[in-house]
C-alpha cells in the first residue's frame, strides 16, 4: 500500500492518532525529516528500526517538548544540571542534541543499551505542535534507509520509505539541511581541565564538551560555555559510523583541474564547472548555511541523475564547512 503524503495542517490529527496507538509517522523538523515514535513504547521502536532497517546498536534521539520534560527522560546531578540549563537556554528549541545520563524509565532500545540518551528540544511548528497533542517524548531518527542520503522534503522520505510506513506529513523543506550537533558534556579527566583562568575547581570548567557529530551549532558557537573538542566515538551517538549519509552511486574527491567527464556528475561549491553531465552548486554565493540546506537535495538529484558515478569538490573545513565536510566525509566512497 502507498504512503499517503499529508499537509501538516492536513494531517496533524491523523499523525497523532497513530502515535498513540503506538504505530509511527515520517514529520518535519529543522534539520532533516524524521522518523517518530513513541520513546517509550518498544513497538513503536522496534517499527523505527523495521522501516530503516537500521541495526539496533545504533542509538535514536529522542524529542521532547519543553525543558520540562528532561526529568522523564534523563537524571542530572545538580552540577550537570547546571550545564544543561545554561546550554539549553541558549541553543533550545533548535539544532543541538546532548547526550545525557538515561533515566531507568528510558527503553534500551532508544540508547543501544547505553546509560546515556541523545536528546533535543526541535524548533519546528509541526514536530512540536504534534509532540504537545502526543504529550511524551518521541524518538526520531532520519526517515530514509539506515545509511543513506537523510530527507529534507516529504518527497524524499516517499522515494525512501513509500509503503513501509502509514503516513507522512509533509511540512515544506527543512531549514538546516543537516541533522543536529551532538555534543556530550562529561567531566574533563585531564589535569588542569582547562587553562588557569581563576574558575574554582567545582565550576563548570569541569566538564568538557565533545561534540561526537559535528551540525549546525558550531565549535565556535559553543566555546563560550567551556572546552569544546570534536571527536566521535563509535557506537556512542547517533550517526557515528565511518560511513554514512551516501548515494548509491560511488562518490569520489573532485581535484581541481581535474578533467571532466560526460559519465561523471559534479557537486562543487558555489560555480558551475564546464565539461560535466550534470553539475549541482551548493551555493553560487558562497553562502555556507545556504549549501547546508541543500546538500543532500544535490546529492540525491546526482544520485538519481544519468551518470556512472559522482564527484564532490571539497570544501574549507571553517565553521559550518567543517560539519558539512564530516557528512561528506563519510558518503565518500572509501574504495
Amino acid at each position: 500500500m502507498e504512503t499517503p503524503i499529508f499537509l501538516a495542517k492536513e494531517g496533524i490529527a491523523s499523525a497523532v492518532e497513530l502515535l498513540k496507538q503506538e504505530s509511527i509517522v515520517a514529520l518535519p523538523t529543522e534539520t532533516v525529516y524524521g522518523l517518530a515514535g513513541n520513546a517509550f513504547s518498544p513497538k513503536a521502536l522496534a517499527s523505527i528500526f523495521e522501516a530503516k532497517e537500521r541495526p539496533l546498536s545504533d542509538p535514536l534521539i529522542v524529542h521532547l517538548l519543553d525543558i520540562s520534560w528532561l526529568k522523564r527522560v534523563v537524571t542530572l546531578t545538580l552540577e550537570l544540571e547546571k550545564i544543561v540549563i545554561s546550554l539549553a537556554s541558549a541553543f533550545w528549541p533548535g539544532p543541538l542534541t546532548l547526550l545525557l545520563p538515561r533515566h531507568a524509565a528510558v527503553p534500551d532500545l532508544v540508547t543501544a543499551g547505553l546509560e546515556t540518551v541523545a536528546l533535543r528540544i526541535p524548533s519546528h511548528p509541526v514536530f512540536r505542535k504534534v509532540l504537545s497533542l502526543v504529550e511524551t517524548p518521541l524518538a526520531a531518527p532520519s526517515a530514509n534507509r539506515f545509511g543513506r542520503i537523510s530527507p529534507t522534503s516529504a518527497s524524499d522520505v516517499f522515494m525512501e520509505l513509500q509503503g513501509k510506513i502509514p503516513l507522512i506529513l509533509d511540512g515544506g523543506l527543512c531549514q538546516h539541511g543537516l541533522e543536529s550537533t551532538i555534543l556530550w558534556p562529561r567531566k574533563n579527566l585531564s589535569t588542569p581541565p582547562f587553562p588557569a583562568d581563576g574558575r574554582s575547581e567545582d565550576s563548570e570548567a569541569e566538564y568538557l564538551l565533545q561534540i561526537l557529530r559535528p551540525g549546525p551549532i558550531t565549535a565556535e558557537m559553543l566555546a563560550p560555555w567551556g572546552h569544546v573538542i570534536t571527536q566521535s566515538e563509535k557506537g556512542q551517538a547517533p550517526g557515528s559510523l565511518e560511513s554514512h549519509y551516501a548515494p548509491r552511486k560511488k562518490l569520489f574527491w573532485y581535484h581541481s583541474g581535474e578533467l571532466p567527464q560526460e559519465n561523471v556528475g559534479l557537486l562543487s561549491f558555489s560555480k558551475k564547472i564546464p565539461g560535466f553531465r550534470v553539475n549541482e552548486v551548493l551555493s553560487f554565493s558562497g553562502n555556507l548555511l545556504e549549501a547546508a540546506a541543500n546538500l543532500y537535495g544535490a546529492l540525491r538529484r546526482l544520485d538519481e541523475s544519468p551518470v556512472e558515478y559522482l564527484l564532490v569538490e571539497p570544501l574549507s573545513e571553517v565553521g559550518l564547512g567543517f560539519s558539512i565536510m564530516d557528512r561528506l566525509k563519510r558518503a565518500v566512497t572509501s574504495k
